[in-house]
Parts: C-alpha cells; sequence; structure tokens
C-alpha cells in the first residue's frame, strides 16, 4: 500500500508547532487533526509518525536508514496502525477499534512509540468511538492516537475533548494554484479552474485530475442539465447515479447551488466554483425562486447531514427526490 507522507507547503506552520512540542517532551497521547478534506491532513500524520517511529531522527526528520525506516519503507512496520472504513462511506465499527486498541497496549514490537491514525475520525459509530473513549482515558505507554477529521461537527464531543486539535485551513488560492500547476504540468488558469471546482482543495484538485471523479461530475452535471432541458427524467437519472459516491454528489451539488445565490445577488465578476458550468448556472439564477433555491439548499444538506451520521437511506429514492426539486427551480 503507497502511503502519502510528507508537509505539503502549507502546512509548515503546523508542522514546526507539533515537532516543537515532541523536542520539549510535550506531545500529548492523542492528537485531532481537523481542517477541510483534501489538503494534507493525512499524509500529515503519517509523516509524523515516522518521525516518532525513527531511531534516530534529525531535524525533525527520519532518517531512513535504521531498522524503523526499513519497515515503513515496506509498508509494514508493526508498530504504524491504520484505521479506516473497510469501505469507502461505510462506517469504522467497534471491533475494528478494539481491534487496534488491544495492540496499542501491548508492547511495541520496535521500542518506542506505538501509533495508531484513524482517517476519517467521524465515520466511527457511538460503539466505535464509546470503545476508543476508552483508550483516551487511559492510554497506554508512549501510544499516541491521530485522529484525522473532515467533519468536526459530525464527532462525539467526548471524543474531541480528551485530543489535542491542530487545525488546518485551505491553502491561499496563489499557494495552491502554483503548487497545483508544477504537480500536475498545466497552465496556472488550467489549475485555478480545477481548484475551483475542488472548493480550493489542491489535492481533492489531484484526486479529480487523476482520478475517475471528474468522469463522475461531468457525467453528473451533463445530467442537470439535460433535466432542466426535458433531455432525461428524474426517475432515469437517479438510476443511473444512484450507485455512485452520494456524497461527493451531493457536494457538487451545493457548490452549484451556491453559485446560483452568488449570480442572484448581482455582484460583478462573480467568483464562481462551478465556471465550466456557467451557462445552466446563469438560466438557473434568472428563472428560479430565491425561496425555492435556499429550500433545495436546506434540504441537499440535510441528506448529506444523514449520511454522515451512517444513516442508511433509499439512495434512489434520495437522488429522485431531489432531482424533482431541481427541476422545479425553473418551472
Amino acid at each position: 500500500m503507497s502511503i502519502d507522507e510528507q508537509i505539503y507547503p502549507w502546512l509548515t506552520d503546523q508542522w514546526a508547532h507539533v515537532i516543537q512540542q515532541h523536542g520539549r517532551g510535550r506531545l500529548p497521547h492523542a492528537l485531532l487533526l481537523s481542517g477541510p478534506a483534501g489538503i494534507g491532513k493525512a499524509a500529515f500524520g503519517s509523516a509524523l509518525a515516522h518521525v516518532l517511529l525513527c531511531h534516530n531522527p534529525q531535524d525533525g526528520a527520519p532518517c531512513g536508514r535504521c531498522r524503523s525506516c526499513e519497515l515503513i519503507a515496506s509498508g509494514h512496520h508493526p508498530d504504524r496502525l491504520f484505521l479506516h472504513p473497510e469501505e469507502p462511506g461505510k462506517p469504522i465499527r467497534v471491533d475494528q477499534v478494539r481491534e487496534l486498541t488491544n495492540v496499542l497496549h501491548s508492547t511495541a514490537q520496535q521500542g518506542g512509540y506505538r501509533i495508531m491514525i484513524m482517517e476519517p475520525a467521524e465515520a466511527m459509530n457511538v460503539a466505535a468511538a464509546n470503545a476508543l473513549l476508552k483508550t483516551l482515558e487511559e492510554p497506554g505507554q508512549d501510544t499516541l492516537l491521530i485522529l484525522v477529521c473532515h467533519q468536526l461537527g459530525q464527532l462525539m464531543p467526548t471524543i474531541r475533548s480528551r485530543c489535542q486539535r491542530i487545525e488546518f485551513s485551505l491553502p491561499s488560492n496563489e499557494q495552491s494554484r502554483g503548487w497545483l500547476a508544477q504537480k500536475l504540468g498545466m497552465g496556472e488558469d488550467e489549475a485555478e479552474k480545477l481548484l475551483a471546482i475542488a472548493q480550493g482543495a489542491p489535492l481533492g484538485a489531484v484526486a479529480l485530475k487523476q482520478g475517475e471523479l471528474l468522469d463522475l461530475r461531468r457525467s453528473f452535471m451533463s445530467g442537470l442539465a439535460d433535466l432542466l432541458r426535458d433531455r432525461t427524467d428524474a426517475i432515469a437519472l437517479a438510476q443511473k447515479l444512484h450507485k455512485e459516491e452520494l456524497i461527493h454528489l451531493l457536494d457538487w451539488w451545493l457548490s452549484l447551488l451556491a453559485d446560483i445565490v452568488r449570480l442572484q445577488s448581482g455582484a460583478e465578476n462573480a467568483d464562481l466554483n462551478n465556471v465550466d458550468m456557467t451557462k445552466m448556472l446563469s438560466a438557473v439564477a434568472n428563472r428560479a425562486d430565491r425561496v425555492r433555491i435556499f429550500t433545495l439548499v436546506d434540504r441537499v444538506q440535510d441528506e448529506r447531514k444523514s449520511l454522515m451520521l451512517r444513516h442508511n437511506p433509499n439512495r434512489q429514492l434520495l437522488l429522485e427526490k431531489l432531482m424533482f426539486d431541481w427541476r422545479a427551480l425553473i418551472r
């Protein structure tokens, strides 16, 4: 398994802070890395774990030569544990947490720290969070829990209160644009458009470009446009998309609706996230009633919150209802 463990240029302040804490012997037993998805929090956690497990770190960096570094390079360090949902969109279950916390309370095989990195921490169901709470209250010696959280409001307050929180924010547009252009070998104008679609998250933009998400977004946007032009219907479009990751669809939908509100505000040179959909956005903004738009925003947000709380809705019915409401905006 390839593990990203680097400190991106916009995370250097947080990195300096945590390395300074470690140097003073004041590193807590649990860190909560909180901020938007797609900015490198998980890579930050993995890089920190590498430094802490290295036998001969130098100036806040692993030596790359010791036995611990060799194990990390192989992807099989016994004292660095990862915890994710078994499938995207699924919860982290209590038995997963118990299995890894049992390992954390055993003796470190390489000496020193035992470290668990959980992402996304908000994916824990209630039973899993309660199981983790026991470890947070009674951590073993030289144990570090790194919780990577993209939606802080979805994490139990009792978990939040027992971790030291490190806040991460989106990098500046200038910093992201230059980095992304160099990373993907594209012009800065193209990079800026991709960043807008990814709502400012540079790693989210990379995932869009290099994976299949850009194709899914294109299919989703095309479907919504066809729905407005009566080239398809809500039931057929929902049938086509209901097996996809709904969180992505709902996030894109909210981004579209935010752009429509910007256009309706009458601001000159409105800073749109979805510049490639300007024609459709303008058509909706010119014809839609603002009350209906905000009502749809509320419904999409409610459905998104329900998904984040691990409810299990009828996916096709969920999309059908929202698509009927979307089409009704201009009727």
